[in-house]
């Protein structure tokens, strides 16, 4: 593994990322160079090592040059969500404590509300016409396209995609380290894991790069010298069709990505090859078995699962063979114990439920929260991302749901995240959230949104059919007493249901 620098000496001409539907490339040379120039204005702007810098992009080539800019540069960059509106983007721009932001021209519209909302960060905007005097593009090309005299590793700054209240930053404290530092290391882990990465892989990343792990490998391909195709937006059939044209030998998906391939037309999905195919990584939400068993099936043993978060104190690795060992399992271990611990803190022994704490001696600290944080550590060096779940007793992690959405009704815990998995298997089903409502006598009881494929009638004999389906398969505690449908679910692109955007409707909201 080296960094972009090297293999611009090596291998130039070579292409370092490739836009799936534009077929715009950058080699590595030109990445080099456009890192270099927007490395120069940072400086030239006063971002020097430890700032901060925050990028508000769809999917392009310019991201990915300004991300490798802050990497070379000991700055910390923070790629924000498109989906989000405009006072959300200026919370992360002020929590961030971004003293430059550059924006897509695609989203140039926001910029007088984030000027008025964001006094102390500079804000630029890069593509088509831009103001001359806001223009990345001009600024950067005059400045010289070799490296700074202080090149330091920097790394991402990101930001929760909010599934459970608003989004969190993750402070990283600045050292100065080499510029081929991997930050955080545990990708370099998961890169150099089973099937890893090399120069001649072809990774295709299919989601938006503002989220942790495609931004991640992303870099990481170029760390390891291959290429790797940028997906403007996910299209099933699309990405089938990239996976054979350009000899894909690793991909980044989500369970989401996977149910959406699974349901198209049998004879659209044997068109396209995929034998180059080595290593199908996957994370971001718990994938359904059911779906997974049929990719593994369609695919073959070649996906690795693995669990972390952007607090970077923890991962799991499972390897097809794992899982099918252990079906459900999001596999053991790569940074220390596993923790499961009681309401109490108290630990608990395999095949209990519990809080789920990585015990791996690393510590963070959610930007400007001191109680989240605190809330996060079971003690010092061992925290949780939120999650509940068990272990078995061979050290396999199974989970069970966030710990926000645990059902309780009379008295009784209920994980919604099996209905959840079941329900999405069903064929009249596009996609599926399970929570609690209230519920005067249990205190809660299960409720299932659906959002149905297309033509298929959302009516009360519908909801009435997918209860009996739900209550033929799954104890009675489970299944949904009731069932709405909605025409859309609130799901990020990585595929995380944000789904307190749902609950909160049927809950009395504080005044």
């Amino acid at each position: 593994m080296k960094h972009l620098s090297h293999f611009a000496k090596v291998t130039p001409d070579k292409v370092a990322y490739r836009m799936a539907r534009s077929g715009e490339t950058i080699s590595y040379a030109a990445l080099d160079r456009a890192s270099n120039r927007n490395a120069h204005t940072f400086r030239h702007l006063g971002v020097g090592p430890g700032g901060n810098i925050a990028l508000l992009f769809e999917n392009r080539l310019d991201f990915m040059a300004l991300a490798w800019a802050g990497q070379r540069s000991g700055v910390f960059y923070t790629a924000i969500s498109t989906h989000l509106t405009g006072p959300e983007i200026a919370y992360i721009i002020g929590d961030c404590e971004a003293s430059v932001t550059v924006l897509s021209d695609r989203y140039a519209d926001l910029l007088p509300q984030l000027q008025a909302a964001c006094p102390a960060s500079r804000f630029f905007v890069a593509g088509a016409g831009a103001d001359p005097a806001l223009d990345w593009h001009a600024l950067a090309g005059t400045m010289p396209d070799t490296p700074i005299a202080d090149e330091c590793a920097g790394a991402d700054l990101l930001y929760s995609s909010g599934t459970t209240g608003r989004p969190k930053g993750i402070v990283r404290r600045f050292r100065h380290q080499p510029v081929d530092t991997v930050i955080p290391a545990l990708m370099t882990v998961l890169c150099e894991t089973e099937g890893g990465m090399g120069p001649a892989s072809v990774l295709i990343t299919p989601a938006p790069l503002y989220h942790a792990a495609p931004l991640r490998f992303a870099m990481m391909a170029v760390m390891f010298g291959g290429s790797a195709i940028l997906s403007e937006k996910f299209d099933p059939e699309e990405t089938l069709a990239l996976i054979d044209q350009w000899g894909v030998t690793h991909g980044q998906f989500v369970p989401t990505h996977f149910v959406r391939m699974l349901k198209l037309d049998p004879q659209i999905r044997t068109k396209y090859r995929h034998a180059t195919l080595q290593t199908v990584f996957h994370a971001a939400a718990p994938c359904p078995r059911d779906v997974k068993a049929a990719m593994i099936d369609w695919w073959g043993p070649i996906l690795c699962e693995f669990y972390a978060g952007s607090e970077a104190n923890g991962v799991t690795f499972s390897t097809s063979a794992d899982w099918l060992a252990h079906p459900g399992t999001v596999g053991r271990s790569l940074t220390g114990p596993i923790v499961i611990a009681d309401e109490e803190g108290a630990e608990l022994p395999p095949g209990r439920i519990g809080a789920v704490y990585f015990d791996s001696g690393v510590e963070f600290e959610y930007r400007n929260d001191p109680e989240k944080t605190a809330a996060a550590y079971l003690r010092p060096g061992c925290a949780t991302f939120g999650d509940i779940g068990y272990l078995n007793d061979q050290g396999f992690l199974f989970l069970s749901d966030r710990k926000a959405y645990t059902i309780i009704s009379g008295g009784v815990n209920i994980y919604p995240q099996e209905t959840e998995d079941l329900l999405i298997t069903h064929p009249d089903v596009a996609d599926a959230a399970v929570f609690g409502v209230p519920n005067e006598e249990m205190g809660e009881e299960v409720k299932a949104v659906i959002q149905l494929e297309p033509g298929i009638p959302a009516d009360p004999a519908k909801a009435q059919e997918l209860i009996d389906w739900c209550r033929a398969r799954l104890s009675n505690l489970k299944v949904p007493r009731s069932i709405d449908f909605r025409a859309d679910m609130p799901r990020t692109e990585t595929g995380k249901l944000i789904k307190r955007k749902l609950r909160d409707a049927y809950w009395p909201q504080p005044a």
